[in-house]
């Protein structure tokens, strides 16, 4: 059962959220906050002023996530646990990695990355199945399967952090400097937004669509990771910065989301086109994607605007200058410009509908251009996220 137009309108009555916070909730903030101390009395000596501001930024968009969205909590729990769990086997050997059976078909990175993947495809074959048959089992299967594959995704990510400083003190980094790292987190981040979007909407049978584009993203990690991108490499020293800490998950969320609605335009247009189809109509009702694809656009617009403004910050302390037109960074303004026009054209012209999705389809195009074709075929300042 999907959520009419009406209860949308219905939910912006709702009261604040400030107002809806219980006791569960303030627990949950308190956790967050013990959680925080703890990390910084292990280890605030390791970093500088930047980064603890960094990780207290973390800790307060974590609680305000989990108050918002309250599912996001057990999730945050559970990658918690495993990863505590992961990090409390490895001790201080890599070579644990090899010998402890948890760590060796489990937790270690590139073991929770192999069942990332694997339950990402699963997952998306069970979207399909659950909508081509009309069967709630599967899809709920399915949104049960995106789950895990997250949170193996997530624990494989806080593993692979340690594991680079047990590799070689002088490597540790947080993981999001190369590809095979972020088309990682931009397969847990598409992965949790459409969540977010499932349960909002009170609808399953969009997220084989949304899945395409993950599943897709997990086959160039496959792929990727057998030319021997895994290995943990030192970073070159334009990396060697705290922005990259809140640069790259930013613009990821921007990728992400920019992605979702794409996919989410290919479900518009088949609605739109053979709403007549049995299982084209189980689909969410056109002005619901729409509304999702417009949702999911300007937070991915948002980010995207934060990033890029952290992203030529960085560039000031890195190379002396805001902007360089850069390979990279011209695309990134034009992926900036599309959707900026994509919702100028939404809010004050009041386009809707099937030339949106298809604006929003091409838009993926662009995107995928900026996040990988500048890459593959263009040199820069950027180079160093080459194939």
């Amino acid at each position: 059962m999907s959520v009419t137009e009406n209860q949308m309108f219905d939910d912006l009555k709702k009261p604040g959220l400030l107002t809806q916070i219980g006791v569960r909730d303030w627990a949950w903030f308190a956790l967050l906050t013990v959680t925080l101390f703890f990390a910084l009395a292990l280890y605030s000596a390791l970093m500088d002023g930047y980064e603890v501001g960094i990780l207290i930024g973390v800790a307060a968009l974590v609680a305000f996530v989990g108050w918002y969205w309250k599912s996001s909590v057990s999730f945050a729990i559970s990658v918690g646990v495993f990863s505590v769990f992961s990090l409390w086997l490895y001790g201080d050997s890599l070579a644990a990695g090899e010998q402890n059976f948890f760590l060796k078909f489990l937790l270690a990175s590139q073991s929770a990355f192999a069942w990332m993947g694997a339950l990402f495809f699963i997952a998306t074959a069970a979207y399909f199945i659950g909508l081509i048959a009309n069967s709630e089992f599967a899809l709920k299967t399915a949104s049960a399967l995106t789950w895990i594959a997250s949170g193996f995704g997530f624990v494989g990510l806080m593993v692979r952090w340690r594991e680079s400083y047990l590799f070689n003190p002088e490597y540790g980094h947080i993981p999001v400097s190369n590809l095979y790292e972020v088309f990682i987190m931009f397969c847990i981040i598409t992965g949790l937004m459409y969540l977010y979007y499932e349960e909002r909407y009170k609808n399953k049978n969009m997220g084989g669509f949304v899945l395409l584009v993950i599943s897709a993203a997990v086959g160039f990690i496959f792929w990727y990771e057998s030319r021997g991108a895994a290995d943990i490499k030192p970073l070159v020293p334009a990396l060697q910065s705290y922005w990259m800490k809140i640069h790259v998950p930013a613009n990821f969320v921007g990728y992400g989301a920019f992605a979702m609605s794409a996919m989410l335009a290919i479900a518009y247009l088949l609605k739109d086109k053979f709403s007549q189809n049995k299982v084209i109509a189980r689909l969410p009702q056109l002005q619901v994607i729409d509304d999702i694809m417009y949702k999911a656009i300007a937070l991915g617009f948002a980010f995207f605007t934060i990033a890029t403004i952290l992203g030529a910050m960085w560039a000031a302390e890195a190379w002396g200058g805001y902007w360089s037109w850069d390979p990279k960074e011209t695309w990134a303004l034009i992926v900036w410009l599309n959707y900026a026009a994509w919702l100028h054209m939404r809010l004050t012209k009041g386009w809707r509908g099937a030339p949106m999705a298809w604006w929003s389809l091409i838009g993926l195009f662009v995107t995928l251009f900026a996040f990988l074709g500048v890459n593959m075929f263009l040199s820069g300042l950027h180079s160093y996220g080459e194939l």
